[in-house]
């Protein structure tokens, strides 16, 4: 794509993004279905003026990564290991409950054992973007409620990664691709606790240091924040692990100081910058073609999903003494699939364990139960963009 593409698709993607948010606001629609739905207006498989969804998912990608920052430097990492150690039967047991739908599902659309199991595989997560992104980020982040959805989102993630590597050893032809998933696997589960343990102490030893000597000149701030995130989250990327990880480490990190508070409020509109190009992507890259093909199928899972996520939360959260109110708002808000869903689809077909169809079906899925989802939360519980003023927390 040319530097005048960039500039044009900019421009679309932005002024495109103004007016449909505009509509959505006046007929109380959540912001980010505007920006969803201009995807797959303008996309490739719409109008087709912007015509390079790859180049700009790379884009939204910076967005989720400065998401899980900002909400990294929101927690305080005492609360956090408590939490994740109360989460992790939870996940499991939620991920296995959703793996048999997704499951039976396939099997029931006549696709094959090899891509009902991964059809299966993608219904196991919830959206970290959707989930914390309807979080109100200095109300909830401080409660219980939010820390359970914090929790069991980096638990799903870590799941996600290993299933990432798996899926990666087929890219191998050769018989050696189940062992390098292995060895993939220990070298990520020894290079995590290895980058938290170098993320606490750079900070302490180095960052916070050389902040405290500058910290009269705020852009040089708002620069080592900017480039402590998209280090720690290439690192990272380097061990074998998600940048996604690696960005929330990093906040995490920053948490116990006094200057994060700032950072956060300051970082706030670059991470909304990106994320209108990570929603806009997802309604770009769905390709409607197949849509007549997979629509019966697709419809039917999301409505299992979108009823069988609250659910399962409540009753799991339920079995750790969990009050009803918390369970099933947790429930709720975890009653999507994940943008990891859509990672996998891609893996998968790329690698061509699965059709295309197959591909589209979680695509579908996913986009019916962000949207719907969407509604879910913002017309019950308090988010940054709810429609009512009383829901309304930022």
């Amino acid at each position: 794509m040319t530097d005048i593409n960039i500039i044009n698709s900019f421009f679309l993607i932005f002024s495109g993004a103004a007016l449909f948010a505009s509509f959505a606001l006046y007929t109380r629609q959540p912001l980010l279905i505007a920006y969803i739905v201009l995807g797959a207006v303008i996309g490739p498989y719409g109008f087709n003026y912007v015509n390079d969804p790859d180049l700009l998912a790379e884009f939204s990608k910076i967005g989720i990564i400065f998401l899980l920052f900002l909400l990294g430097l929101d927690m305080q990492p005492k609360n956090l290991a408590t939490m994740l150690q109360k989460a992790t039967l939870v996940a499991l047991g939620s991920s296995a409950v959703f793996l048999a739908i997704g499951y039976s599902v396939g099997v029931l659309a006549d696709f094959s054992q090899r891509e009902s199991i991964i059809i299966g595989v993608a219904m196991m997560f919830s959206s970290t973007i959707i989930g914390i992104k309807l979080l109100p980020t200095t109300v909830l982040h401080h409660k219980h409620t939010g820390e359970l959805v914090v929790g069991l989102l980096l638990l799903q993630d870590l799941i996600a990664i290993i299933v990432l590597l798996i899926l990666g050893g087929h890219q191998n032809s050769n018989n050696e691709a189940p062992t390098l998933s292995v060895v993939q696997f220990l070298i990520t589960m020894v290079n995590l606790p290895l980058l938290i343990i170098f993320a606490f102490f750079s900070v302490r030893i180095v960052l916070l240091r050389v902040i405290r000597k500058f910290d009269r000149f705020h852009e040089f701030i708002f620069l080592v924040a900017i480039g402590w995130c998209l280090g720690i989250a290439e690192l990272a990327h380097y061990v074998g692990l998600s940048h996604e990880i690696g960005a929330f480490i990093a906040g995490i990190s920053l948490a116990t100081s006094p200057i994060s508070l700032y950072i956060a409020e300051h970082l706030k509109p670059l991470r909304d910058f990106f994320l209108i190009l990570f929603f806009f992507s997802l309604g770009a890259s769905f390709n409607l073609s197949l849509l007549a093909e997979i629509l019966i199928p697709s419809l039917i899972l999301a409505f299992i999903v979108l009823l069988a996520k609250p659910v399962t939360f409540h009753l799991l959260l339920k079995t750790i003494k969990e009050p009803p109110s918390i369970s099933w708002e947790v429930g709720v808000r975890l009653g999507q699939i994940s943008e990891f869903s859509l990672l996998i689809a891609f893996l998968a077909t790329s690698t061509q364990l699965i059709s295309e169809s197959a591909s589209t079906l979680i695509q579908a899925t996913a986009i019916i139960t962000f949207l719907v989802n969407s509604y879910m939360v913002i017309f019950r519980y308090p988010s940054p963009i709810a429609i009512s003023d009383k829901l309304r927390r930022d």
